[in-house]
Formats: C-alpha cells, sequence, structure tokens
C-alpha cells in the first residue's frame, strides 16, 4: 500500500461526496495529514463540513508540529498547500493530494506525484 500526504480540500470533498474519508483508508496504506492542514480543516468548527468525518477518522496519520517551509513554497502558496508539498519532500513521499490548480503545478515542479479528489474516487470506483 502507498503513502499519501494530503491536502484540506480532498478532505473535504471526498466527505462531501460520500460522507467519511474511509475511501482514503482502503486506497493508502498511510495517509499523513501535515499540522497546518489539519488547522485549516478545523477552523471553521466541528460544524464545518468535512471536520466530524476528520475527527472520527483515527487512522489519519496527524503531524502534531508545524513543519519548517522553504520560503519558496511559503511565498508561492498557501500554508496548507506548502506544508503537504514540504512534508512529501522531507518524508520522501512520492504522491500528493492537492486539487487546486497553483499547488499542483508546484508540486510537479518540486518532482511529486499528483492526485486529486476526483483522481481518488476514480480509483475507488475501479
Amino acid at each position: 500500500m502507498r503513502t499519501l500526504v494530503t491536502n484540506t480540500t480532498p478532505l473535504i470533498a471526498l466527505t462531501a461526496a460520500t460522507g467519511s474519508l474511509d475511501i482514503l483508508r482502503f486506497l493508502f496504506g498511510r495517509v499523513i495529514v501535515p499540522f497546518e492542514v489539519k488547522q485549516e480543516l478545523l477552523a471553521a468548527g466541528l460544524e464545518a463540513v468535512g471536520a466530524t468525518a476528520f475527527m472520527q477518522a483515527n487512522w489519519l496519520d496527524c503531524q502534531t508540529q508545524p513543519i519548517t517551509l522553504s520560503s519558496y513554497l511559503s511565498n508561492t502558496l498557501d500554508r496548507g498547500e506548502a506544508a503537504v508539498i514540504q512534508t512529501a519532500l522531507n518524508l520522501n513521499v512520492p504522491l500528493v493530494c492537492i486539487d487546486e490548480a497553483v499547488g499542483r503545478r508546484v508540486a510537479r515542479l518540486s518532482g511529486l506525484t499528483l492526485t486529486g479528489s476526483i483522481g481518488i474516487l476514480i480509483k475507488a470506483q475501479q
């Protein structure tokens, strides 16, 4: 099973589409959530779309400390996307899940492989 580092938007989209995050659990051996992504997801409270499903997914590998971002990433992307890419690079994880176009472009330029919410749903359907 592969490891995946995920951003906020896919977590919200997958919860909205399926009602939980279990799809990630079945497709990947390890799903890493950077500290910054967890903060973004929970910023609006537990009433926000995806927040309850996220809190119930105790199998997620949620990082407990903020990551030190390269100046390039911190000046190019929002904190969540930058943290996803930096975490993947630091941990040598080749696959990231990002939906936003700019984040996807920077991830590709960083040598990472990409998927997004739609890619995960398609993979699950297969």
